[in-house]
């Protein structure tokens, strides 16, 4: 499991490498914006901050979304440009912007592909860590928005960020030992919905415990009577549901629930998505050392391929 750490490292040097290297480039709007996994939840972060974007599934827009005539213009998203869900949806535009680690992948060579953001997070083989960081920074510098703040502060606080995903794996593993936990939710509200999707993707796929990633709000409309014997982890920024989250957390904490929370405080909402993603990595790596865990991908691989 040390491979995980030596990438999950990298991420700030990455980060830093793409912002500051990746050339200009603009992102269409009023768009669908296609992926799977983390490359869904990316866009669905900035659906939440305003911009006129429409993530979707890629499997589902295939399915049942696409339509008899091709469409003009589309954002595909895929870490290795290589998954098949992704490589479906290539075909049902007449043409697309591809975002990916590798820019001979087949999405990426595909003649409907118009342009290629290559992420620049270099090898990726485990849970995306250093690819989904990246590309919130190919959406963010695509839609015009400055993240270069943000780039020195996770620089910055890096070492805070791991200290912050052990002390959350220490605690969970505790739990887990001392009483029956029914379940573990982690909580985003706006931009950090898609953070909280991507944490609980990225704690499930490498620990092989069951994770949910839910809004605050949609934890608050029924999931909460299940709050005695569960553990929430809550991602808090400064924004309209910030006082809402606080109350929620008192109220379950008065349930019987245990409740961490996550937050960059010196990011503004928009931003603390690229912050508050970081501790749960380095929360997966080290519950997976404490559980013993050998390989991460044993009923799949690291590629989604459907046949």
């Amino acid at each position: 499991m040390e491979n995980i750490l030596q990438e999950l490292m990298g991420i700030p040097q990455r980060a830093e490498d793409f912002w500051h290297k990746a050339p200009d480039y603009k992102l269409p709007l009023g768009v669908p914006y296609l992926g799977m996994g983390s490359s869904y939840y990316a866009p669905m972060a900035f659906k939440y901050m305003g911009i006129d974007i429409h993530p979707e599934m890629a499997s589902e827009y295939y399915y049942y979304l696409k339509k008899e005539k091709k469409l003009p213009n589309a954002v595909i998203i895929s870490q290795s440009g290589k998954s098949t869900e992704s490589l479906w949806c290539s075909a049902l535009f007449e043409k697309y912007i591809s975002i990916t680690n590798d820019p001979q992948s087949p999405l990426s060579t595909s003649p409907f592909s118009s342009e290629t953001i290559e992420l620049r997070a270099g090898e990726e083989l485990y849970s995306s860590s250093k690819t989904f960081v990246n590309t919130l920074l190919a959406l963010f510098k695509g839609f015009g928005l400055d993240a270069s703040g943000s780039v020195e502060l996770m620089i910055k606080n890096f070492d805070a960020y791991i200290k912050k995903g052990e002390e959350m794996a220490d605690l969970l593993f505790d739990q887990w030992n001392q009483n029956h936990i029914h379940g573990i939710y982690i909580l985003g509200s706006g931009p950090n919905i898609g953070a909280a999707m991507n944490a609980a993707l990225i704690l499930s796929e490498i620990t092989k415990k069951n994770f949910h990633g839910l809004s605050m709000a949609q934890y608050d409309h029924g999931p909460k009577e299940t709050a005695k014997g569960s553990v929430v982890i809550q991602i808090l920024a400064k924004g309209q549901a910030y006082e809402r989250a606080l109350k929620l957390n008192q109220t379950i904490q008065n349930a019987g629930a245990i409740v961490l929370t996550i937050e960059e405080p010196a990011a503004s909402e928009n931003f603390s998505i690229l912050h508050n993603i970081i501790p749960f990595n380095f929360m997966a790596y080290f519950l997976s050392k404490k559980l013993g865990i050998v390989d991460v991908f044993e009923v799949g691989g690291k590629v989604t391929e459907v046949e």
